[in-house]
């Protein structure tokens, strides 16, 4: 894109961690290093931020929750320095001011460590503003914005539970009461952290996925739509394409989140490009009286031809997905 790449190690990056903490919720040991948490791939991350004034790029806390496959929740906050003036009413509202941030990475530095960790994953907001927060900042530093899908755990709770409608809302304040919820709002880490717990609490409510539960109820489908994400250069899989078909035992976006993690590229169709087609579990229903959907028949039809396209179940997928991550 033209610009000029900052150098930042992973000392000075450390350094801005405010809080290298876990939630109380997880079970993991505290002492584990964030680094360690950004190699490993996560179901979502769940995303907020605060900010020095009323400008949305002036962001000068972010924080995050990591939510394992197993519910365990991860948090870290970073400080930002946003090279912009603190005004009084968001110093009274979240407690950081100039000397807070003072040796501090800015946005641009910041982000150029987080770039590839976020854009792997599904990212939760509560409410638009963090993900417009960040396309501000990106703006006023000149650096493309950031490539991810953000979800919002707003439509989420209002999903799980809408007799809130009218009788107190679904922000954090009014589901902290309703949920019983303990965190310190306007603290960017424990926020990222509530908007983690609603979700899991709504899926337990509902028995839906997350991503179920962020798609309007008009435009749902029998099988979730695909999502396109690119893999993980630094994944022991990178070089693989993948292409998702049939009904998973996981949504597809959670599919494509672990398999971006392990460096498989994930499309939506069925191309020469594809390595990998991942079959579940068929609904005879929507194959339009096939005994394969198709993309199924598609892969078939290159395979036939002589590209290199290995068609592999589920379980099978996910047990190469593992094993190629340890886990």
């Amino acid at each position: 894109f033209g610009l000029n790449r900052l150098e930042v190690t992973d000392l000075d990056f450390e350094r801005q961690m405010t809080r290298p903490s876990l939630a109380p919720i997880s079970k993991s040991p505290a002492s584990r290093e964030f680094k360690d948490l950004f190699r490993k791939t996560y179901r979502f991350v769940a995303v907020d931020v605060v900010t020095a004034n009323r400008d949305q790029g002036s962001i000068c806390q972010i924080g995050m929750a990591l939510v394992s496959a197993d519910g365990t929740v991860d948090t870290i906050g970073i400080l930002i320095d946003p090279e912009q003036d603190f005004e009084s009413f968001n110093i009274d509202l979240h407690g950081i001011d100039e000397e807070t941030v003072q040796g501090a990475l800015t946005f641009e530095m910041a982000l150029q460590s987080l770039r590839p960790f976020l854009e792997r994953h599904i990212l939760i907001q509560h409410s638009n503003f963090d993900k417009q927060a960040f396309n501000a900042a990106c703006s006023a530093y000149r650096i493309p914005a950031l490539r991810a899908k953000w979800l919002d755990s707003v439509q989420i709770a209002r999903r799980a539970w809408p007799e809130l409608k009218g009788n107190g809302g679904h922000g954090l304040g009014s589901l902290k009461d309703h949920l019983n919820l303990n965190f310190e709002h306007h603290d960017a880490e424990e926020d990222a952290r509530a908007a983690a717990e609603v979700t899991l609490l709504a899926e337990e409510k509902t028995g839906q996925s997350f991503s179920e539960l962020s798609e309007p109820k008009k435009k749902q489908h029998k099988y979730q739509p695909s999502l396109a994400v690119e893999g993980d250069q630094q994944g022991p899989l990178y070089g693989h394409v993948a292409c998702f078909t049939g009904q998973l035992t996981m949504s597809r976006v959670e599919a494509a989140t672990f398999a971006a993690g392990a460096g498989i590229t994930v499309k939506t169709g069925v191309s020469k490009k594809v390595t990998l087609l991942v079959v579940g579990d068929q609904d005879m229903t929507l194959l339009a009286g096939h005994d394969k959907s198709g993309k199924h028949r598609r892969a078939e039809e290159l395979k036939e031809q002589g590209h290199e396209i290995k068609i592999v179940g589920e379980s099978e997928f996910m047990g190469l997905i593992n094993s190629n991550l340890g886990n």
